[in-house]
Protein backbone atom coordinates (compact mmCIF):
# COMPACT_ATOMS: atom_id res chain seq x y z
CA UNK A 1 0.00 0.00 0.00
CA UNK A 2 2.29 3.04 -1.19
CA UNK A 3 -0.29 5.79 -0.29
CA UNK A 4 -0.34 4.72 3.30
CA UNK A 5 3.77 4.04 3.12
CA UNK A 6 3.61 7.43 2.51
CA UNK A 7 1.11 8.64 4.56
CA UNK A 8 2.58 6.97 7.62
CA UNK A 9 6.11 8.45 6.85
CA UNK A 10 4.30 12.28 6.80
CA UNK A 11 3.14 11.45 9.99
CA UNK A 12 6.14 10.40 11.76
CA UNK A 13 7.93 13.46 10.26
CA UNK A 14 4.95 15.43 12.33
CA UNK A 15 5.15 13.75 15.08
CA UNK A 16 9.26 14.54 15.10
CA UNK A 17 8.29 17.81 14.29
CA UNK A 18 6.12 17.94 17.86
CA UNK A 19 8.85 16.75 19.43
CA UNK A 20 11.20 19.35 18.59
CA UNK A 21 9.25 21.84 18.43
CA UNK A 22 6.82 21.34 20.99
CA UNK A 23 8.74 19.96 23.86
CA UNK A 24 7.47 18.87 26.44
CA UNK A 25 5.06 16.57 24.30
CA UNK A 26 2.27 13.99 25.21
CA UNK A 27 0.47 11.42 23.37
CA UNK A 28 -3.24 11.06 25.22
CA UNK A 29 -3.78 7.62 24.11
CA UNK A 30 -7.60 5.92 24.90
CA UNK A 31 -6.16 2.52 23.73
CA UNK A 32 -8.43 2.39 20.59
CA UNK A 33 -7.40 1.55 17.12
CA UNK A 34 -6.41 5.36 16.32
CA UNK A 35 -4.32 5.36 19.00
CA UNK A 36 -2.62 2.39 18.41
CA UNK A 37 -1.45 3.46 15.24
CA UNK A 38 -0.16 6.74 16.61
CA UNK A 39 1.48 4.41 19.27
CA UNK A 40 3.76 1.99 17.33
CA UNK A 41 4.98 5.21 15.07
CA UNK A 42 6.07 6.83 17.99
CA UNK A 43 7.23 4.01 19.83
CA UNK A 44 9.15 2.42 17.04
CA UNK A 45 10.69 5.35 15.89
CA UNK A 46 11.94 6.17 19.32
CA UNK A 47 9.75 10.01 19.30
CA UNK A 48 10.32 11.99 22.49
CA UNK A 49 6.68 12.14 22.77
CA UNK A 50 5.27 10.54 26.29
CA UNK A 51 2.21 8.47 25.90
CA UNK A 52 -0.54 8.75 28.82
CA UNK A 53 -3.71 6.56 29.38
CA UNK A 54 -6.64 7.33 31.59
CA UNK A 55 -8.06 5.01 33.72
CA UNK A 56 -11.41 5.74 34.57
CA UNK A 57 -12.20 2.70 36.69
CA UNK A 58 -15.15 1.64 34.46
CA UNK A 59 -13.27 0.47 31.40
CA UNK A 60 -13.99 -2.94 29.87
CA UNK A 61 -11.33 -6.01 30.61
CA UNK A 62 -10.29 -5.73 26.99
CA UNK A 63 -8.81 -2.53 27.12
CA UNK A 64 -6.83 -3.53 30.03
CA UNK A 65 -5.89 -6.52 28.00
CA UNK A 66 -4.60 -4.00 25.29
CA UNK A 67 -2.84 -2.21 27.26
CA UNK A 68 -0.65 -4.81 29.24
CA UNK A 69 -0.02 -6.38 25.12
CA UNK A 70 1.41 -2.97 24.09
CA UNK A 71 3.53 -2.65 26.64
CA UNK A 72 4.67 -5.98 26.60
CA UNK A 73 4.91 -5.83 22.84
CA UNK A 74 7.19 -2.77 22.68
CA UNK A 75 9.27 -3.01 26.24
CA UNK A 76 7.80 0.28 27.51
CA UNK A 77 5.44 1.25 29.95
CA UNK A 78 2.24 3.81 29.35
CA UNK A 79 1.92 6.45 31.87
CA UNK A 80 -1.22 6.16 33.57
CA UNK A 81 -3.76 8.70 35.44
CA UNK A 82 -6.91 8.27 37.61
CA UNK A 83 -9.74 10.30 39.04
CA UNK A 84 -9.59 12.08 41.71
CA UNK A 85 -11.19 9.58 44.55
CA UNK A 86 -13.32 12.09 46.19
CA UNK A 87 -14.51 13.74 42.55
CA UNK A 88 -16.01 10.25 41.54
CA UNK A 89 -17.44 9.63 45.09
CA UNK A 90 -18.87 13.00 45.20
CA UNK A 91 -20.80 12.20 41.88
CA UNK A 92 -21.93 8.59 43.10
CA UNK A 93 -23.22 9.98 46.23
CA UNK A 94 -25.27 12.54 44.25
CA UNK A 95 -26.06 10.89 41.33
CA UNK A 96 -25.86 7.04 42.08
CA UNK A 97 -23.26 4.88 40.72
CA UNK A 98 -25.16 4.52 37.23
CA UNK A 99 -26.55 7.82 37.19
CA UNK A 100 -25.06 8.74 34.06
CA UNK A 101 -27.81 6.87 32.63
CA UNK A 102 -30.83 9.64 34.19
CA UNK A 103 -29.43 12.63 31.85
CA UNK A 104 -26.72 14.49 29.79
CA UNK A 105 -25.73 16.71 32.39
CA UNK A 106 -25.37 13.55 34.81
CA UNK A 107 -23.45 11.56 32.26
CA UNK A 108 -21.38 15.09 31.59
CA UNK A 109 -20.31 15.21 35.15
CA UNK A 110 -19.27 11.41 34.95
CA UNK A 111 -17.37 11.92 32.51
CA UNK A 112 -15.86 15.13 33.87
CA UNK A 113 -15.24 13.33 37.18
CA UNK A 114 -13.52 10.30 35.42
CA UNK A 115 -11.71 12.01 32.04
CA UNK A 116 -11.88 15.96 31.77
CA UNK A 117 -9.57 16.33 35.10
CA UNK A 118 -7.67 13.84 35.32
CA UNK A 119 -6.42 14.75 31.47
CA UNK A 120 -6.12 18.25 32.76
CA UNK A 121 -3.23 17.08 35.61
CA UNK A 122 -1.93 15.25 32.47
CA UNK A 123 -1.39 18.03 30.38
CA UNK A 124 -0.34 20.27 33.22
CA UNK A 125 3.37 21.87 32.08
CA UNK A 126 2.87 20.68 28.15
CA UNK A 127 2.76 22.97 25.50
CA UNK A 128 1.05 20.22 23.09
CA UNK A 129 -1.25 17.09 23.34
CA UNK A 130 -1.62 14.42 20.65
CA UNK A 131 -4.83 12.96 19.76
CA UNK A 132 -5.94 10.01 17.41
CA UNK A 133 -8.86 12.04 16.61
CA UNK A 134 -9.92 11.38 12.82
CA UNK A 135 -12.31 13.83 10.71
CA UNK A 136 -14.86 10.76 9.65
CA UNK A 137 -15.24 9.28 12.65
CA UNK A 138 -18.37 11.04 14.17
CA UNK A 139 -20.71 14.21 14.04
CA UNK A 140 -19.54 16.03 16.12
CA UNK A 141 -15.35 16.09 14.47
CA UNK A 142 -16.96 16.65 10.49
CA UNK A 143 -14.43 19.82 10.35
CA UNK A 144 -11.12 18.45 12.53
CA UNK A 145 -8.00 20.43 12.24
CA UNK A 146 -4.89 18.90 12.27
CA UNK A 147 -3.34 21.41 14.76
CA UNK A 148 -5.36 23.96 17.00
CA UNK A 149 -4.38 25.76 19.74
CA UNK A 150 -6.47 24.43 22.58
CA UNK A 151 -7.50 27.65 24.92
CA UNK A 152 -9.02 25.35 27.43
CA UNK A 153 -5.62 23.78 28.41
CA UNK A 154 -3.72 25.82 27.09
CA UNK A 155 -1.65 24.57 24.40
CA UNK A 156 -1.63 23.02 21.22
CA UNK A 157 -3.85 20.20 20.04
CA UNK A 158 -2.76 18.13 17.09
CA UNK A 159 -4.33 15.19 15.08
CA UNK A 160 -1.89 13.58 12.95
CA UNK A 161 -4.65 10.78 12.12
CA UNK A 162 -7.14 13.79 10.97
CA UNK A 163 -7.49 12.84 7.71
CA UNK A 164 -7.27 9.25 7.51
CA UNK A 165 -9.60 6.54 7.04
CA UNK A 166 -10.76 3.73 8.46
CA UNK A 167 -9.88 1.06 5.95
CA UNK A 168 -6.19 3.05 6.18
CA UNK A 169 -6.07 2.72 10.28
CA UNK A 170 -6.86 -1.13 9.49
CA UNK A 171 -4.60 -1.37 6.87
CA UNK A 172 -1.91 -0.33 8.77
CA UNK A 173 -2.64 -2.28 12.20
CA UNK A 174 -2.41 -5.84 10.34
CA UNK A 175 0.62 -4.74 8.01
CA UNK A 176 2.76 -3.79 11.23
CA UNK A 177 1.20 -6.53 13.53
CA UNK A 178 0.29 -3.64 15.49
CA UNK A 179 -1.76 -4.98 19.42
CA UNK A 180 -5.10 -3.90 19.06
CA UNK A 181 -8.48 -4.04 21.56
CA UNK A 182 -10.08 -7.35 21.06
CA UNK A 183 -13.89 -5.56 21.30
CA UNK A 184 -13.17 -4.18 17.65
CA UNK A 185 -13.52 -7.78 15.95
CA UNK A 186 -16.88 -7.62 17.99
CA UNK A 187 -18.37 -4.60 16.31
CA UNK A 188 -17.15 -2.51 18.75
CA UNK A 189 -15.27 0.49 16.71
CA UNK A 190 -15.49 3.23 19.29
CA UNK A 191 -14.72 2.03 22.90
CA UNK A 192 -15.36 3.98 26.03
CA UNK A 193 -16.37 3.11 29.18
CA UNK A 194 -17.59 -0.34 29.98
CA UNK A 195 -21.32 0.71 30.77
CA UNK A 196 -21.70 3.69 28.02
CA UNK A 197 -20.49 1.61 25.19
CA UNK A 198 -22.03 -1.06 22.73
CA UNK A 199 -21.70 -2.63 19.89
CA UNK A 200 -22.79 -1.52 16.88
CA UNK A 201 -25.16 -3.09 13.38
CA UNK A 202 -24.41 -2.99 10.49
CA UNK A 203 -25.18 0.67 8.55
CA UNK A 204 -24.71 2.65 12.08
CA UNK A 205 -22.11 5.31 12.80
CA UNK A 206 -18.83 3.98 13.81
CA UNK A 207 -19.54 6.13 17.06
CA UNK A 208 -23.26 4.59 17.34
CA UNK A 209 -22.41 2.47 20.34
CA UNK A 210 -21.12 5.88 22.78
CA UNK A 211 -23.65 6.62 24.54
CA UNK A 212 -26.71 4.89 22.60
CA UNK A 213 -29.52 6.55 24.34
CA UNK A 214 -27.93 10.38 23.17
CA UNK A 215 -28.54 11.91 20.09
CA UNK A 216 -25.31 12.42 17.73
CA UNK A 217 -24.68 16.28 18.93
CA UNK A 218 -24.09 15.15 22.42
CA UNK A 219 -21.91 12.56 21.96
CA UNK A 220 -18.56 13.89 23.35
CA UNK A 221 -16.91 13.39 26.88
CA UNK A 222 -16.04 16.70 27.18
CA UNK A 223 -11.96 16.24 26.53
CA UNK A 224 -12.04 17.65 23.60
CA UNK A 225 -15.10 20.43 23.81
CA UNK A 226 -14.63 24.48 25.12
CA UNK A 227 -17.39 25.61 26.15
CA UNK A 228 -20.04 23.10 25.23
CA UNK A 229 -18.42 22.42 21.63
CA UNK A 230 -16.17 20.68 19.57
CA UNK A 231 -13.07 22.90 19.47
CA UNK A 232 -12.98 24.17 15.97
CA UNK A 233 -10.43 26.43 15.58
CA UNK A 234 -8.06 27.58 12.00
CA UNK A 235 -5.20 25.38 11.08
CA UNK A 236 -2.10 26.70 11.90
Amino acid sequence: MPELAEKSAQVVALLQKIAADYAPAVFANSLGAEDMVLTDLIWRNAIDIEIFSLDTGRLPGETYDVMAAAEKHYGRKLTVFFPQHAEVEAFIRSSGINGFYDSIEARKACCHARKVEPLKRALTGRRAWVTGLRASQAATRGELDVIAFDAGNGLHKISPLADWSEEEVWGYLRANGVPYNALHDKAYPSIGCAPCTRAIQPGEDVRAGRWWWETPETKECGLHMVDGRLQRIKAS
